[in-house]
């Protein structure tokens, strides 16, 4: 093994890696549409050389496989490395010159460059096997919208491909580029949703008296959902309730009959999400009562919250700190309210879900999901150095 650093060592598949990112960019496409996606990731893999490519997986998921060349005692070990491959549906305003080709649909959260970095990845594990055990190669479809990770698994994922481990990534606008950020623990919140209707008596705006007014209820229910964090949740237990659409009526002069609310909640702890979702039909019911209307409540559990296992997430830092550095990494950030579908795998296998940097120190880096994102290509030498650092740290050859 030579001494040359890993990211130093990766820099070589940077020109082509560029490349693929920003053709992918260019025909987004998005949930279990991936078909374009999958096969330039499907031909990319044989033409690097990995033992085994298996497509359809999840519908439109890739799993490549490659074995290292190692013959010490940790050969039958296994790890798998996921990336995202989905869009956004979001028409796009970046001004690139790679910009998106389809009307209406993006790259908006860098699924385009984690997919690119974890080919970069595969090709330089192909060619240099540098490592003990097999690596699974992850291409999901869905994470934005369908939950890929979840149909995934239930295409039988780990058992067919049987990873010890399991590790994901996503890039950070807010950190920069050439950075890495973990933490032990809750990573990424849960993410759930709710449909309040309130079902009044309608009537003429002049004469309120003869109407029960669902507006009115519904601006009642609004404020007092938050009084479940504030007063219903310990202090130091995080969550959040958002009321993100009010919907009622269709006139100046008319009461409306119905009105609906929709909205997110957000938490790290199982036993926090079933206080938020028992606390809100206890409390829409009830304040629909007292004005003497009626209130139904739709909660749907999306995805769980997201939580790093420490042996694993201490593995990561390793890992990172080798590829970038010791004063590039830290171990020790906040959680965030955001959710991921990896959180389906973490449930299934022990791993570690990491922040690469992906900031723009020179200008201000629009955020995930703004039309005017586009992947930051300075990121991508961490992230495939990351990639192989953390395979040759997890996986090491023996002495």
């Amino acid at each position: 093994m030579t001494d040359t650093p890993i990211i130093d060592r990766v820099r070589p598949y940077l020109d082509e890696i560029v490349a693929i990112r920003r053709d992918l960019h260019a025909h987004p496409e998005l949930a279990f549409e991936e078909t374009r996606t999958a096969g330039i990731v499907a031909d990319r893999l044989r033409d690097y050389g990995v033992d085994e490519v298996h497509t359809g997986i999840g519908r439109t998921g890739v799993v490549g496989v490659v074995r290292g060349s190692g013959t010490g005692g940790g050969s039958n070990r296994a790890i798998g490395l996921r990336a995202d491959m989905d869009a956004l549906p979001i028409h796009e305003k970046s001004g690139a010159d790679h910009a998106s080709t389809v009307e209406g649909k993006m790259h908006a959260c860098g699924h385009d460059g984690h997919t690119a970095m974890l080919l970069g990845a595969a090709r330089y594990l192909a060619e240099h096997r540098d490592f003990d055990g097999t690596v699974y190669l992850i291409f999901q479809p869905a994470e934005e919208r369908g939950g890929g990770a979840k149909v995934m698994i239930r295409d039988r994922l780990f058992e067919r491909f049987n990873c010890e481990q399991v590790y994901g990534l996503h890039n950070l606008p807010s950190l920069p580029a050439g950075r890495i950020a973990m933490r032990a623990g809750p990573a990424m919140a849960s993410s759930d949703g709710f449909k309040i209707t309130i079902r009044g008596k309608g009537g003429h705006g002049a004469w309120p008296h003869d109407t029960r007014d669902p507006v009115l209820v519904g601006a009642h229910i609004v404020t007092v959902l938050q009084t479940i964090v504030s007063r219903r949740l310990d202090p130091i237990q995080a969550a959040v309730v958002s009321v993100t659409k009010f919907h009622a009526g269709s006139a100046f002069s008319v009461i409306p009959e119905e009105a609906t609310l929709v909205g997110t909640t957000r938490s790290f702890d199982p036993e926090v999400r079933d206080v938020l979702e028992t606390e809100m039909k206890r409390i829409a019911v009830s304040v629909a009562l007292a004005h003497g209307t009626q209130a139904d409540v739709s909660f749907m559990r999306g995805y769980p919250a997201t939580i790093n296992s420490a042996e694993e997430t201490e593995l990561a830092a390793v890992a990172a700190r080798k590829a970038l550095g010791a004063d590039k990494v830290t171990t020790d950030d906040p959680a965030l309210m955001g959710a991921e579908d990896f959180a389906y795998m973490l449930q299934a296998r022990p791993g570690a879900y990491i922040w690469l940097g992906g900031g723009d120190a020179d200008a201000d880096s629009p955020s995930l999901h703004a039309p005017t994102y586009d992947f930051n290509d300075a990121a991508i030498p961490a992230g495939v150095g990351y990639w192989t650092a953390l395979v040759e740290t997890v996986l090491p050859k023996a002495a």
